[in-house]
């Protein structure tokens, strides 16, 4: 009887080789990042309250960020590319309609009114308990008002309006005064007309940087005529120290952080100057992302063209200034941080018990004449670059992919950390952001002997919740994409609809009925929809969930492919 020997043996010495069949959960999850199907589907559990049929439907997880989901992150660069391009270069002025309120919002708005009439008698015959009974009541009919798309939130009756607090608006001295002019309500830019009769109307992209906090290693831009660095030597930009501080020790983290924190007010701050100083609304699409250095720093499509000269003397010009209690030096650690009272809610020296400073107090002293802000954020002497781009041309496509380039990833991926120059680079920064307050209620004012805005039990110096301190955000609190009220006339919402509408118009075209993920609800009400936690009793299978969608989008894929080249033959066909 013959045997077959299977061991796996190289003649060469090296180790034994095995292959091992592929994982079918694998070659699902590849299958799906290929075709675009969300890698985290939520299952949710339609239900037939006719018939009492159930079944299971795989929702994508709409996550922005590629770490988390890289079809679905995708999904979103796509339509927010999308959405750039069509605002700007509108020849049009975009029209903002507000729709007219429904039966259902109007009905809600005299319940309301209603609640808020029958408070105002049970506040003055002092029956607490009706008062306690009724602003729930206005809670949950704000809430309805709210889901139904209503925009706006008044105060609540009884809350208590604290007093507005004046403060100069004079310019600072030592800052460049500003153009002003009337802002108009056109938000198109100038139109410019050839020698030969053709009209362009060119628009603008530019980028806002801040200013330097030390010098820091710099690549050579081109390798061909070698630039040293300021450090003496010439460095190419994959050595992993390019962007690192020439000398930690002088660097300003502090600056650096707080500028961090604070740059989406200076942000806001720019586009209010420069509409007030070219004279009409000024629309935009804006990105946020770091530079090598960590710093954070702005790429924005600007609709119209705005002269260079007055871009930079707008730059120049502009500043945002904190007005906080001064806190440059921390008066505890947080090892022995300030105790809390648990009598008076307050937080006192762990030494002495004397209670911080409160916050209205701190605050009041900064509108002393003399005072000082406690930081001023600006952008560097060169902060800004400016180019002109034309529609529909090659320069306009590459633009709105450099725009949107890093906004499917964290912060702190855009430049990962290779070497220890650039973890060092990170872990300072981060070092400060954990010692720096970020907000009014940050726990972070009791190092410096402050009590924090609406202070209470538990605030734990060093371990603040808010976006700023996480190492992901590398200290930048706001949204990474920003775009003005009148960008294109509509919502992101409203583009997506666009996009769908649009696939179903060409499916019509042909006469082609889409395949939709479940059927149409002709009976509203009739249909439950109930979420399938993985984490529950009877968890769904992802696998399935996965092969589920995966059919689902070939179907889409291919029904959607027939249609166009069918549209296309017919067109031709007509041609």
């Amino acid at each position: 009887m013959s045997t077959v020997d299977t061991s796996v043996s190289d003649s060469d010495g090296s180790a034994p080789h095995r292959q091992v069949a592929p994982v079918l959960e694998d070659i699902a999850a590849g299958t799906a990042e290929e075709l675009g199907v969300c890698l985290r589907p939520i299952a949710l559990k339609r239900v037939d309250t006719h018939t009492g049929e159930a079944v299971t439907v795989p929702v994508p997880c709409g996550a922005t960020q590629s770490s988390v989901c890289p079809s679905c992150a995708d999904k979103a660069r796509r339509l927010r590319i999308h959405q750039a391009r069509q605002g700007w270069h509108l020849a049009a002025e975009p029209q903002v309609e507000t729709s007219e309120p429904t039966t259902q919002q109007r009905a809600a708005l005299g319940q309301l009114a209603d609640l808020t009439e029958a408070r105002a008698h049970a506040a003055a015959i002092g029956d607490e308990r009706a008062v306690a009974d009724i602003d729930q009541e206005i809670d949950a009919a704000h809430q309805l008002l709210q889901t139904d798309g209503l925009r706006g939130s008044p105060s609540k009756p009884g809350e208590s309006t604290s007093k507005r607090r004046v403060r100069s608006t004079r310019r600072r001295q030592d800052t460049p005064d500003l153009p002003r002019r009337p802002v108009q309500a056109t938000t198109t830019g100038r139109v410019f007309t050839a020698p030969d009769g053709k009209q362009y109307r060119p628009s603008t992209f530019l980028t806002l940087t801040l200013d330097s906090y030390g010098p820091v290693h710099t690549a050579s831009p081109k390798p061909q005529h070698p630039k040293p660095c300021r450090c003496g030597q010439v460095h190419r930009q994959d050595e992993g120290i390019v962007g690192t501080p020439v000398d930690p020790a002088s660097y300003d983290y502090r600056r650096a952080a707080r500028d961090a924190i604070h740059f989406g007010k200076l942000i806001d701050r720019f586009w209010q100057n420069l509409r007030r100083a070219v004279g009409w609304n000024v629309q935009y699409f804006a990105t946020v992302e770091p530079q090598q250095r960590l710093a954070m720093h702005l790429h924005a499509a600007v609709r119209g063209t705005i002269p260079r000269t007055l871009l930079r003397q707008v730059t120049q010009a502009t500043y945002h200034q904190v007005w906080w209690p001064q806190h440059d030096h921390p008066v505890y650690s947080p090892e022995h941080p300030p105790a809390w009272d648990g009598e008076d809610e307050c937080y006192r020296d762990p030494n002495t018990g004397t209670a911080l400073t409160p916050w209205d107090e701190a605050i009041e002293a900064t509108l002393e004449p003399d005072a000082q802000p406690a930081h001023v954020a600006r952008f560097g002497p060169n902060g800004i670059d400016a180019q002109g781009v034309t529609a529909g041309s090659d320069k306009a496509g590459k633009c709105l992919g450099y725009l949107v380039k890093y906004l499917t990833k964290d912060l702190d991926a855009c430049y990962e950390p290779t070497t220890d120059p650039e973890r060092d680079h990170l872990d300072r920064l981060a070092a400060e952001l954990q010692r720096q307050p970020c907000s009014e209620t940050c726990p972070n004012w009791l190092l410096y002997g402050i009590q924090p805005d609406h202070p209470h039990e538990g605030m734990t110096p060093g371990a603040c919740s808010g976006k700023a301190h996480r190492p992901a955000h590398l200290g930048y609190r706001g949204r990474r994409c920003l775009v003005s009220r009148k960008w294109s006339g509509h919502t992101l919402s409203e583009h997506k609809d666009q996009r769908r509408e649009h696939v179903l118009k060409t499916l019509g075209a042909v006469g082609t009925t889409p395949q939709m993920a479940t059927p149409p609800d002709d009976e509203p009400g009739r249909y439950r929809w109930v979420p399938l936690p993985h984490d529950g009793p009877n968890p769904p299978d992802r696998t399935q969930l996965l092969l589920h969608a995966i059919a689902q989008k070939r179907r889409w894929r291919q029904q959607y492919h027939n249609a166009v080249t069918e549209l296309s033959a017919t067109t031709h066909q007509a041609a």
